[in-house]
């Protein structure tokens, strides 16, 4: 066994979870990997890998089982979003969204919010995570989507920007203003939006350079009246819900870029095994075995502090932000390194398209900006060493 073959082998997952991600990973070669590269180029939004996705029940895996779940560990869920990410990148994100954005709903929603949405999640609705807007990406609190009170609705008015899953989402976690609280981070609120609510439409659909099937929209607000039982805790509570929400997901980030850099990695030593140049595979040359090993050492320590990570949500700590951070910065940067060294190992294929590192490349440099860009991470990693003065 490989390094990598051992550390898998070492997930921390119970009987039932392992024979889950086999499903996940028989899934993921014959359905989802086969049509990545179809998806990739035409932008397709990837309904069957969905339905795929929800045959084997894994919106479920999320959400407890007195709202129609069948929860399972948290590096379970990590493990099932790197597989997926490994063969198709933009399924990944479209699937590990629906944790992105419900998961606040599990951890803060009422008895009466969960039992009214959860179930619909559980069999497999689509969520999308509302944050980013033009004034407002990395510093949220210069949102200015505006929630109004008006009796027992809340009336929206705002938009958002590069919202993951943003045109075929059937629950939107939205954030915004609450009128009447001038301190911009008191006043950020949150609420849950249900799919064909008038007042909400979608303004364009992105065309980007990488995860090209996961569908990327803009959104407008116009007078959008939503019940004021959607709303998540009270008003003012959403930097909090936000905060809390975002510590949870970096992980799941991370897992993502993880499957982009193993699938890179393999592609590479697959390659470098069987291509020959001066009469040896290209693998036998000193210099290549340096960089192998840079990549594989930095890849393997990567992988084995999210399951470390992992099993410290498991156990039930709070106070990880740091190391989240950490991880989700080291795991991306890493996705992208090892994609563009496995473009340069193929050479002139490692530039085409009929090799999917070239793919695997575009795909990775979201992975660097999304959930906050890799120097706000650099910044809260930093910043946390500050000693307090006396």
């Amino acid at each position: 066994m490989n390094v990598f073959e051992k550390l898998d082998a070492q997930i921390p997952l119970s009987d039932e979870e392992a024979m889950l991600l086999e499903s996940v990973q028989a899934l993921a070669r014959d359905r989802i990997a086969p049509k990545a590269e179809h998806h990739d180029a035409t932008a397709e939004f990837p309904w069957d890998n969905v339905h795929g996705i929800n045959e084997l029940g894994l919106n479920a895996m999320f959400v407890p089982e007195a709202y129609g779940g069948a929860r399972l560990s948290y590096v379970a869920y990590l493990a099932c979003v790197r597989e997926i990410s490994k063969a198709c990148a933009s399924t990944g994100i479209v699937w590990a969204t629906n944790f992105h954005g419900m998961k606040p709903l599990i951890d803060f929603g009422t008895e009466e919010q969960k039992r009214r949405l959860l179930p619909r999640l559980a069999e497999g609705a689509l969520g999308a995570l509302c944050i980013t807007e033009e004034s407002a990406g990395s510093d949220a609190t210069g949102m200015k989507t505006r929630f109004t009170p008006d009796g027992d609705d809340i009336v929206v008015n705002g938009g958002k920007i590069f919202i993951t899953n943003g045109d075929v989402a059937d629950l939107y976690l939205v954030f915004g203003k609450w009128s009447g609280i001038d301190d911009p981070k008191k006043a950020i609120s949150v609420l849950i939006l249900e799919k064909g609510t008038p007042g909400l439409s979608v303004l364009r659909k992105e065309d980007k350079m990488g995860h090209r099937a996961s569908s990327t929209a803009a959104l407008s607000f116009e007078n959008v009246r939503v019940p004021r039982a959607n709303l998540l805790g009270q008003p003012g509570d959403g930097l909090r819900i936000l905060l809390a929400s975002l510590n949870k997901s970096r992980p799941s980030v991370a897992a993502h870029a993880l499957g982009i850099a193993r699938a890179a990695f393999e592609d590479a030593v697959a390659y470098i095994n069987e291509r020959r140049q001066s009469g040896k595979r290209i693998i036998e040359f000193q210099g290549i075995q340096f960089l192998l090993a840079d990549m594989a050492t930095d890849l393997a320590m990567c992988e084995a502090w999210l399951w470390q990570l992992g099993r410290r949500i498991d156990a039930g700590e709070q106070d990880f932000g740091v190391e989240a951070s950490m991880l989700k910065m080291r795991a991306s940067d890493l996705a992208m390194r090892i994609s563009t060294e496995a473009v340069q190992l193929l050479g002139g294929y490692g530039y085409c398209k009929d090799y999917r590192v070239e793919r695997l490349m575009r795909d990775a440099k979201i992975t660097q900006i999304w959930e906050g860009t890799n120097q706000v991470h650099r910044q809260l990693i930093g910043r946390s060493f500050i000693e307090r003065q006396k």
